[in-house]
């Protein structure tokens, strides 16, 4: 059974920081890329950042280029979304995601992701 768990979400003042985690089990980690996507209320999901398989090569939204650091280490089949310099805007569910046949990480901004966590909530107060 396939299982990506975020943990990490919470509340945090303007300016501040958060890390977020992605717990991996029941598929072959190091064969996909692993993305996060967030959904702001009243909006729809959108792509945040992507990391190749071995963690290599990584893509990002314009919106969070510079502040957000996505890694992974795949001996724990784990990826992190270390978010700096939060602002108001950032206020969203945050999903991880997962996908085993992405060759160009640019494809995963459309969002089509074999694998889904339910999702942790960032909230960013002003």
């Amino acid at each position: 059974q396939v299982q990506l768990v975020e943990s990490g979400g919470g509340l945090v003042q303007a300016g501040g920081s958060l890390r977020l985690s992605c717990a991996a089990s029941g598929f072959t980690f190091d064969s996909a890329v692993m993305g996060w996507f967030r959904q702001a209320p009243g909006k729809e999901r959108e792509f945040v950042a992507v990391i190749s398989r071995v963690g290599g090569r990584t893509y990002y939204a314009d919106s969070v280029k510079g502040r957000f650091t996505l890694s992974r280490e795949n001996a724990k089949k784990s990826v992190y979304l270390q978010m700096n310099s939060l602002n108001t805007e950032d206020t969203a569910v945050y999903y991880c995601a997962a996908d085993r046949s992405i060759v160009s990480l640019e494809d995963a901004t459309m969002g089509d992701m074999d694998y889904w966590g339910k999702g942790t909530l960032v909230t960013v107060s002003s």
